[in-house]
């Protein structure tokens, strides 16, 4: 229990002299008392200027020179007390006590630091004998009720509490006090009438009208404990917790209208903690397919609420992400990162979409920045290789994803995704040699990957390196015939179809070029990639209006080639750049 201390001067010379067996007059001081005497005065002077370690020490000397003064005892318990030191300080004050038994103030705070050292039985003997001396200080009667429940004194507390209102009459702090005690007692009935009395003086006060409710809940009077919920949130409209309860009672009820309504007000009180309000957000997330429009209120409501927590800006992007409002979402997750850079699945969120869309500059932004959080997440060094290969950060992504293969641990899909990088890195610095290499390590390492497969030999013919080996990548893929098993799905990827389209337009296979990129224009109408590829081969065949046609669709898709432009205002095939 808290004890505020208020220390001036004069308090301090009418303590220590007042009550003090030690009476020290002029005609007893002798000159071997001066050195303690100023070094008391001083202890004193240091503690009201705040400097109390300097006080400390000056007292612990009056100590080594006299250890009969309760007056230092004391004040040395108050300072050790001040810096949380409960022990020492109970030590010091139950040595004051002894030295000085007669001094009101020892006696009074001994038995509130026996109630901080939680000796509740020694504690109860001094506020009892306390309220003797004291009988008309209700602090203290309040005080020793308090002790008494700590010992399970129920009886005894009433009994004090009962003394109190004869003293004061019915009040509020009071009743409550007493009927919770009477609850722990089980005894219901003078519980209630506790409660019932202290209404005819405070008939609308949300307080007492909190403990109706749990009294009914807890006696399961539910039809009673129902009328008092009304009427505390009639009482005490703010009262968040309350709306909670009935919105969860007419949920049960089947009253969804209302039950959704409480739960809006209960989101709206700050009574309701944001811990509780995710939970609840969670729980309809989890249990709901098809998540109702109205619920998103509840969403905004949160984040107006609580616009710098980042909990509320990350359930933001789950509900968004539930509307397939996936651009939104992504909006929100960095937002929730704005105020909490330390949750490792939103980061994960944000990199992935990120990867999804292509916003390759922020990808490699936001996975450096997230590698400073967590220096050994393999999953972000790797989109971080990606997205600096695909900014053309060759050399850093040959280093990051060097550093990060190292890391991986029993996990052979993804080594097998960093060497893949690796060999796109090394391909974008034209080293062919070591992109070889690394493109094949990684099909040693994870052989059923169609897609490492397709982009080994999508490098191969951009880069007319190795057609033949090309070619034969692209067979193991779609099949020569693609009939069965697991190449019948790789068959029909348009963009597999597409790389095989492109290695025979590199070999100068243009019919059979044309035969493939046809077949992967119908499986994916609108494909940047797929249409410039087409409309190349076109050109090749001598169709050049048709060339056009579909080199000016993929313009209009916003293919990444940068001299496509020029392509169609020159009506001419040139090789690419990106």
């Amino acid at each position: 229990m808290d004890k505020v201390y208020i220390y001036i001067i004069g308090l301090f010379l009418f303590t220590f002299s007042c009550g003090s067996n030690k009476i020290v007059t002029d005609s007893n001081i002798t000159s071997s008392d001066y050195p303690y005497i100023s070094a008391f005065h001083q202890a004193i002077r240091l503690k009201i200027a705040g400097r109390n370690l300097e006080s400390i020490k000056k007292l612990e000397y009056c100590l080594s020179l006299r250890k009969d003064d309760a007056a230092v005892y004391y004040l040395l318990s108050q300072l050790e007390f001040s810096y949380g030191n409960i022990d020492k300080s109970a030590d010091y004050i139950i040595k004051a006590s002894e030295i000085d038994s007669d001094n009101e103030w020892y006696f009074e705070e001994l038995a509130y630091m026996y109630y901080e050292i939680e000796e509740f039985e020694k504690s109860a003997e001094k506020f009892d004998d306390l309220v003797k001396l004291k009988p008309r200080n209700i602090e203290l009667q309040f005080t020793y009720a308090e002790v008494l429940l700590k010992i399970g004194e129920y009886n005894k507390a009433i009994d004090v509490l009962n003394g109190v209102e004869d003293q004061v009459g019915i009040s509020l702090p009071l009743s409550i006090k007493k009927h919770k005690v009477l609850m722990e007692m089980k005894d219901y009935k003078k519980a209630i009438l506790e409660l019932d009395n202290a209404r005819n003086f405070y008939s609308n006060n949300p307080q007492l009208i909190a403990l109706y409710v749990d009294y009914y809940f807890k006696l399961n009077e539910v039809d009673k404990g129902v009328k008092m919920l009304k009427e505390l949130v009639l009482a005490d409209p703010n009262n968040g917790r309350a709306h909670l309860a009935l919105s969860d009672i007419y949920k049960q009820e089947g009253n969804n209208e209302e039950s959704f309504q409480e739960l809006i007000l209960a989101f709206k009180s700050k009574a309701v903690t944001l811990d509780t309000k995710m939970k609840i957000l969670i729980n309809i997330l989890e249990t709901n397919f098809n998540i109702e429009a109205q619920f998103y209120n509840l969403i905004d409501i949160l984040v107006d609420l609580y616009p710098q927590e980042a909990k509320a800006h990350s359930i933001k992007g789950d509900y968004l992400i539930r509307a397939k409002k996936n651009d939104e979402a992504l909006e929100a997750y960095r937002e929730s990162l704005n105020y909490d850079k330390t949750r490792y699945p939103i980061w994960n969120e944000v990199l992935i979409m990120e990867y999804q869309k292509g916003e390759f500059e922020n990808l490699y932004k936001h996975s450096k920045e997230c590698l400073t959080f967590f220096p050994t997440s393999t999953t972000v060094y790797l989109l971080n290789g990606i997205s600096a290969n695909k900014l053309k950060k060759y050399n850093e992504a040959l280093e990051l994803l060097s550093y990060g293969k190292e890391l991986v641990v029993n996990d052979n899909q993804l080594e097998a995704d960093f060497f893949a990088q690796l060999g796109e890195a090394y391909f974008g610095l034209k080293d062919f040699v070591n992109g070889k290499k690394s493109f094949q390590k990684a099909l040693i390492i994870d052989s059923k990957n169609t897609f490492i497969r397709n982009n080994f030999a999508f490098q191969l013919a951009i880069n007319r390196e190795d057609l033949e080996l090309a070619e034969s990548l692209a067979i193991q893929i779609i099949g020569a015939s693609g009939s069965s098993g697991d190449n019948k799905s790789a068959s029909s990827n348009p963009k597999f179809i597409d790389t095989y389209g492109l290695i025979l337009f590199q070999k100068g296979d243009y019919d059979g070029a044309l035969i493939q990129l046809q077949k992967a224009a119908k499986l994916k109408e609108n494909d940047k990639n797929i249409l410039e590829h087409l409309g190349d081969v076109y050109f090749k065949l001598g169709q050049i209006n048709k060339s056009i046609d579909l080199w000016q669709k993929a313009k209009e898709l916003n293919s990444d080639n940068k001299i496509l432009l020029k392509k169609i205002e020159d009506k001419k095939y040139y090789d690419p750049v990106f």
